[in-house]
């Protein structure tokens, strides 16, 4: 059975081909490719895909890889994206989200071309090239292998969580994946540099401390509540019992916030 570990690495080389492929398409757009590589590409069987329907899905991946593995990239691997603190459009600052746009300046009465779509084409390939370097981090002794247990053993954790329920055992169901939830937002807050004053803080004063810390917008701060009262549900004696639909609702939505709060 192939680990967590390598499951990453395979999904993050594949979302690399696809960066690959992304960029040879937008070359391809601009008629900017190798006479005879679109041809060699196709006898391999590979087509290329479809840069303004696929790319936005391929960014939104690539993003949480680079700000997880390395978030010392993140600011210019969003820069190729768009440059908030331009000031004008020229080749140097000509982004993706202008060529998504179809954006092209001139001058001298449109005569003089200062930047078109073929700007992009090297802000995709260097966006690819930080994507890539993500790879290198992960043979690297630098990288920090525990993030990769720790994944294994929620996995296991919150499988187990779902059984007991779908088994009757709700209550118990529950408790684990609240566990998980607590320890998960307990290590975010630790990446973070941020403790609590309580000596056993709980799900609520972590995720009290990521919001008033940006790390969580208000949207996610209301699901990680919601998913707080569940588990409460399932740990206290109240009004109602917890059901097992309850209960599998926190588990799918622990799964969530594990993938998107970090």
């Amino acid at each position: 059975m192939e680990s967590k570990f390598e499951s990453v690495k395979n999904e993050l080389k594949e979302l690399i081909r696809q960066g690959e492929l992304l960029y040879y398409s937008m070359a391809d757009a601009q008629d900017k490719l190798p006479e005879g590589f679109k041809e060699k590409l196709e006898k391999k069987g590979i087509d290329l895909p479809n840069f303004e329907t696929e790319y936005d899905s391929w960014y939104s991946e690539a993003l949480l890889v680079v700000k997880q593995v390395i978030p010392d990239r993140l600011a210019d691997f969003v820069k190729q994206y768009k440059d908030e603190k331009r000031k004008e459009i020229d080749f140097l600052t000509y982004g993706i989200a202008d060529y998504l746009l179809g954006l092209r300046t001139t001058r001298g009465g449109g005569y003089e071309v200062i930047a078109d779509q073929t700007a992009a084409i090297p802000k995709m390939k260097n966006q690819n090239s930080i994507l890539a370097s993500a790879e290198k981090r992960f043979d690297s002794k630098l990288f920090d292998i525990q993030e990769i247990i720790q994944a294994d053993i929620y996995d296991s954790e919150l499988s187990a969580a779902g059984d007991l329920a779908k088994k009757g055992f709700v209550r118990g169901g529950g408790a684990i994946a609240g566990v998980v939830l607590e320890k998960h937002l307990g290590h975010v807050c630790s990446l973070h540099g941020l403790k609590s004053r309580k000596k056993n803080p709980s799900i609520s004063d972590f995720y009290q401390l990521l919001k008033e810390s940006n790390i969580i917008d208000t949207s996610k701060w209301r699901f990680i509540q919601h998913l707080g009262d569940i588990r409460n549900l399932c740990d206290h004696n109240k009004e109602r019992e917890p059901t097992k639909e309850d209960v599998l609702e926190l588990v799918e939505g622990v799964e969530k916030v594990i993938k998107t709060v970090f």
